[in-house]
């Protein structure tokens, strides 16, 4: 039998509170300071591993941390007036932070979704007071998402002084992640690689610029889902929710990549459930996928480098479809073990992926279109 050691008591009052977190008078005070966890064997191959970032330890996830700072940014520039309603697209991580928002800061909150949203999710939505409104018809180019960005847009005319957060394109965004990288670097101290999803590209600019500032040679590898458009691949069906785009999010920061790598659902669908047995820290489609790259990155750069992957949340949200098996069996996800290394593209144009793919090419699909983009004019 095991037998776990009671923590000597510390020898002044003051010890208590070195690293506990302060109380706080506001419900935005439990955001930020979240845990990071070694994964190691047996995930990982032996004498390999890499630190995962924990944010599922926020109320709502990692987005919390932007909306935020998109809503308080907005209410000091005066572009959100009080009381006004906060309206904007989401696939649900980003509607638990505008709720926790509007419960903060004193706003009403309408999230536009679809119905690959998943019940858990528009029930505690709703319960933290976000009003849930539900597209039913895909966009017959940009699909789901822009078909909730064009519900969005009608309903910032039907309420005039609404304001919309506009994630894919406000700069706040991504200015929001600078406090998660000094808390990697207050934990960590060197940083040699970071692995992280890219969907709006808001925490993947926002952490990896920071990081790159103080490690310059630091490696960083972008996960994308198969089916998205962000690094160049061709529109197509995704099943998974929260990283991926069939528009193009002007806050990546494609010049930070060093790489990319394509997971398909089944194989994310195998790394959160292996996470979950080996090291009971896992999360859904995002963090397996990014879990699945830094496993692989891991056993390949030198046993000293620190790694570190951003977990972007937990895994309640997704009982019902990663941790389902009857979910899981109806879309062919399980009994895929994946293989030991991605297959390999020379550019991302080259052919369309299917499984995890890597490429050490990474351009901006658009090129000199993204300016026009980021202006607001239409493509």
């Amino acid at each position: 039998m095991n037998h776990f050691a009671t923590p000597a008591a510390p020898t002044a009052p003051a010890q208590l509170l070195t690293d506990a977190k302060r109380p706080t008078h506001t419900p935005a005070g439990l955001v930020g300071n979240t845990p990071v966890l070694w994964i190691g064997e047996p995930f990982s191959a032996e004498g390999s591993g890499f630190w995962a970032k924990l944010e599922g330890h926020n109320p709502g996830g990692i987005k919390d941390r932007t909306a935020l700072y998109m809503v308080q940014a907005a209410r000091q520039r005066g572009d959100l007036l009080p009381g006004a309603r906060i309206v904007e697209s989401t696939s649900g991580t980003l509607g638990l932070g505008l709720a926790l928002a509007g419960v903060t800061f004193g706003h009403p909150v309408t999230v536009v979704t679809d119905p690959g949203m998943e019940p858990l999710m528009t029930g505690l939505l709703t319960a933290y007071g976000a009003d849930v409104q539900i597209v039913d018809t895909p966009h017959p180019v940009g699909g789901w998402q822009q078909a909730r960005r064009q519900r969005v847009e009608e309903l910032l005319a039907a309420y005039p002084d609404a304001w919309c957060p506009d994630q894919y394109h406000n700069p706040d965004n991504v200015a929001a992640y600078g406090p998660l990288a000094h808390e990697l670097i207050a934990q960590l101290g060197r940083i040699d690689a970071l692995v992280v999803s890219v969907g709006t590209g808001g925490h993947s600019a926002g952490i990896g610029t920071v990081l790159r500032g103080y490690f310059p040679d630091l490696h960083m590898v972008g996960v994308d889902t198969t089916g998205s458009t962000i690094f160049g691949q061709p529109a197509g069906t995704r099943l998974m929710r929260g990283l991926g785009s069939s528009i193009y999010p002007g806050n990546v920061a494609y010049d930070l990549f060093d790489e990319v790598h394509w997971v398909a659902a089944a194989e994310s669908v195998w790394a959160a459930r292996a996470l979950a047995r080996c090291r009971y820290a896992t999360g859904g489609w995002s963090v397996g996928a990014v879990a699945l790259v830094a496993r692989w990155l891991a056993g390949r750069m030198a046993p000293e480098s620190r790694i570190v992957a951003i977990f972007p949340d937990g895994p309640q949200r997704y009982v019902g479809t990663v941790f389902d098996n009857m979910y899981c069996r109806s879309h062919g996800l399980l009994a895929h073990d994946p293989v030991p290394d991605p297959e390999e593209i020379s550019h991302p144009g080259e052919r369309t992926v299917t499984r995890w793919t890597r490429c050490n090419t990474v351009v901006d699909p658009l090129g000199a279109a993204r300016k026009k983009q980021l202006t607001g004019a239409t493509l």
